[in-house]
């Protein structure tokens, strides 16, 4: 379908999400190296970690309420890094709460709020948005 690599980030402490969007991932046909990170602190340490342009994700999908280091919190936290690359970022929760919704449009790095559970119709659309796709 495509040659370019996706570079795919999901920041959700849930184990049954993770294998569903894994799921879903395989089934687009797009080629994605997905990474998945328990929270928002190891995935600021995933980003940090990242060595090159390349290595860092084209999108993340950021859950709300984790241990450790929330999505909100993951957001702040990742401000500070001042990574040039423009990443598309999702927030992906079961909140159906208005202010969460709300509080997404306040982060300007956050493209939109999806509510769980993430359908394989909606990933091939935020593919699509990358411009990666063909």
């Amino acid at each position: 379908m495509m040659d370019n690599i996706i570079n795919l980030l999901v920041i959700d402490d849930d184990d049954i999400n993770i294998f569903i969007i894994n799921k879903i991932v395989e089934k687009t046909g797009y080629n994605v190296k997905m990474v998945s990170k328990a929270n928002g602190l190891l995935a600021i340490d995933h980003l940090k970690s990242s060595t090159n342009q390349e290595d860092l994700p084209d999108l993340i999908l950021i859950d709300i309420n984790m241990p450790i280091l929330n999505g909100w919190e993951f957001l702040h936290a990742y401000e500070e890094l001042h990574i040039s690359k423009n990443i598309d970022m999702y927030m992906l929760s079961s909140s159906v709460y208005e202010n969460d919704i709300e509080k997404a449009k306040t982060f300007s790095k956050v493209k939109g709020f999806i509510s769980k559970p993430l359908s394989i119709e909606r990933l091939i659309e935020l593919f699509k948005e990358l411009q990666l796709a063909d």
